[in-house]
């Protein structure tokens, strides 16, 4: 990275795998744009972790089910940092283990996959032309193995298929913008003890960290990936 503080955007920053990335990223000196679907939510998570962090933190507003609130702070950040280094697409919903595919309301598919999936999109449709400007460009998708095909089974529904097909745009991203150096990479964080994730699961400090790693890979790194840990996981 630049001797230039690098400028990250993490999507659903004000709580668990979010918070805890932008924490990290904040804590090697980035300057992070903490986003949340209401600017109350991100700027109680800033002013909690502003004394713990050498970088900036800055709160946002995202809903990233709707245009113009990602279009709009696109423009807030061509404005204020003509570039954007790394985008952190973890806004996520609806982690549905009760439910069965053979039942499930295909509107609360739709509803997931609105955020799952094209909030995701949509996001980085919006911040391509900031993230083209970057040195060292990264976008992160924070995906789950339940979208991992190979170990696909039945249940979760709604969650599992949007992750899968994030993993499918993380290849079509990859594939795209390989020639420009842009770094495209899918991480499932693992089972973490957060409010989706529930109590039994790892450390937050864990999951993120596989994240930050995508997110500050070296020029060389690898792009179209899947991984935890820095370790790839099957499709």
């Amino acid at each position: 990275m630049s001797t230039i503080a690098p400028v990250s955007l993490v999507t659903g920053a004000n709580r668990g795998i979010g918070r805890e990335t932008a924490r990290q990223l904040a804590a090697l000196g980035h300057t992070v744009l903490l986003c949340a679907r209401r600017l109350k939510d991100a700027e109680q998570a800033a002013v909690s972790l502003g004394s713990e962090v050498p970088g900036a933190l800055l709160p946002h507003p995202l809903d990233v089910t709707d245009d113009g609130s990602v279009r709009a702070l696109a423009r807030s950040v061509e404005a204020q940092f003509e570039r954007l280094d790394v985008l952190v697409n973890n806004a996520a919903v609806n982690y549905d283990t009760t439910q069965r595919a053979v039942s499930v309301s295909l509107d609360e598919v739709g509803r997931t996959l609105e955020t799952n999936l094209f909030g995701a999109w949509r996001t980085a449709q919006a911040f391509l032309p900031l993230l083209r400007r970057s040195a060292h460009p990264r976008l992160v998708n924070v995906s789950s193995e339940s979208g991992s095909l190979e170990h696909m089974a039945g249940g979760t529904p709604a969650y599992g298929v949007s992750k899968a097909a994030l993993n499918a745009l993380t290849r079509k991203l990859a594939d795209e913008l390989r020639a420009e150096r842009i770094l495209v990479n899918a991480v499932c964080p693992g089972w973490i003890a957060t409010d989706m994730g529930g109590p039994g699961g790892g450390p937050v400090e864990q999951g993120a960290a596989g994240v930050v790693w995508a997110a500050t890979l070296p020029d060389s790194g690898p792009t179209g990936g899947f991984f935890r840990d820095g370790e790839p996981l099957a499709w």
